[in-house]
């Protein structure tokens, strides 16, 4: 028996539960100190005073309060008087929280370092190249949620998290009991107040150029703000210059496609390409990963459905094995390391899956990607036929394309969960490798509106 999700989070593909116990309620981030994160990384760098010629790039471990990391890193570069190109870091992090991670700055030494409210700045030293995405391994997070109405139920959902995630059998660790739940991409990935970036990406795979746009700029939402919903009304219009001077000047990326359209007289269906392409590049790409994002959710959606399991293999199963680089308490699949699971191998390689040498997979679908076969086969297939999409689609031009790749559909994690000595809230601690989203574990403790856990 599954359990439907909240209709905002069935919304982006995450359509079920895997626990069906009742959830503890609640609402995260009342203040920056109630969501804290300390990045796992794996850089290496060396001492401050190395030679600058061979490691040009000073490297900062940050504690950041009240910071979105893009603009962090603009108010820095900004204050040393640097394109704002020559800093790097590994991961993006969220405005409202308390956050630790590592910086990379090119060619400035640690007396170049302004103070900046907010942020606590600690020399790491020099290394000979940028950071960038590949160097982070994890996050560990320390989480309060507050207002909980049925604190009790918290440790009937991590038993039904063991259950489900074929961890029932496994000892605690550290007196943690270590749960699994399915690898969703969660809330952020689309918009977490306006879900529609792979509403975009999905028309842009499509090639209806002129309803990616429309998704974007025109498309309303309740969560917004009045005036910015009635500029989305306006844009919905077609009248493309009342829109732009209907639109806030705070929301530059929709001015910026509108201005093109303005400019292009829009007659053309290539003159919707082009204005979003307009749009920085790694939007661009985010509006096609978060159409992958979308497909991969409903795969996973549909195999809880099934009751098919997470963490053994069944025969058509793609999976891939683990990446020998990182660490050992956050493995991760190396998907260029995958085997078709057959009849014949199901066994075999359901023991590498238990002792997390491998990973059951579900596709970012691409133009490279292989799906699989059997019951997942169908499964993966039945998703992208009922939004009339194929791998091919993903031949994109610029930014927009996408071989695709394959990714685990399970993430496992110590966790520890405390009441908070006012008796309202609940501490969770728990570690996730990069690329996965604490909230996918809290939505199965809270099965709230995902609001409150934004």
């Amino acid at each position: 028996m599954t359990r439907d999700a909240h209709p905002r989070e069935r919304a982006v593909g995450m359509e079920v539960y895997a626990s069906d116990v009742d959830g503890v309620g609640g609402r995260l981030r009342a203040s920056d100190v109630d969501f804290r994160v300390v990045e796992r990384e794996a850089f290496d760098t060396q001492p401050v005073d190395a030679p600058t010629g061979d490691y040009p790039h000073l490297v900062l471990r940050v504690t950041l309060s009240g910071w979105d990391t893009n603009d962090y890193a603009r108010r820095l570069s900004d204050a040393i008087g640097i394109s704002r190109e020559r800093v790097s870091w590994a991961g993006t992090k969220d405005k409202h929280a308390v956050t630790t991670q590592l910086f990379s700055v090119q060619g400035i030494d640690p007396e170049d370092l302004p103070d900046v409210d907010g942020a606590d700045v600690e020399v790491v030293g020099r290394a000979g190249r940028d950071i960038y995405f590949g160097d982070l391994a994890g996050n560990e997070f320390q989480i309060r949620v507050r207002d909980v109405s049925r604190p009790e139920n918290a440790s009937a959902v991590t038993d039904a998290l063991r259950e489900w995630g074929g961890l029932a059998d496994a000892g605690n660790h550290d007196g943690e009991s270590k749960v699994a739940v399915p690898n969703f991409f969660g809330q952020q990935r689309f918009g977490s107040q306006r879900p529609v970036t792979h509403e975009v990406g999905l028309a842009i795979a499509r090639g209806d150029w002129k309803d990616a746009v429309l998704a974007y700029v025109a498309n309303p939402n309740e969560a917004e703000r009045e005036g910015t919903r009635e500029a989305r009304e306006v844009a919905a219009t077609g009248d493309w210059q009342a829109a732009l001077d209907a639109y806030p000047r705070r929301l530059r990326f929709e001015r910026t496609i509108l201005h093109k359209l303005v400019e292009n007289d829009a007659s053309e269906p290539a003159d919707y390409r082009r204005a979003l392409e307009a749009l920085p590049e790694n939007l661009q790409a985010l509006f096609v990963h978060a159409a992958q994002s979308y497909v991969f959710n409903r795969v996973l959606s549909e195999r809880i459905r099934r009751g098919i399991p997470f963490h053994r293999p069944v025969a058509g199963d793609v999976v891939c094995f683990a990446d020998a680089d990182a660490p050992d308490d956050l493995p991760v699949p190396d998907p260029d390391r995958t085997q078709r699971v057959d009849d014949r191998r199901v066994d075999t390689v359901a023991r590498h899956c238990e002792r997390g040498r491998a990973f059951v997979t579900a596709p970012l679908v691409g133009t490279g990607t292989d799906l699989a076969d059997g019951e997942p086969g169908e499964i993966e297939r039945a998703v992208l036929d009922d939004l009339d999409l194929a791998p091919g689609d993903f031949d994109l031009p610029g930014e927009f394309d996408s071989t695709g790749t394959r990714r685990a559909i399970r993430v496992t994690t110590p966790i520890d969960v405390e009441p908070d000595d006012d008796g309202d809230a609940l501490e969770f601690s728990f570690a996730l490798p990069s690329g996965c989203y604490a909230t996918t574990v809290l939505r199965e403790y809270c099965k709230v509106d995902p609001l409150q856990l934004t």
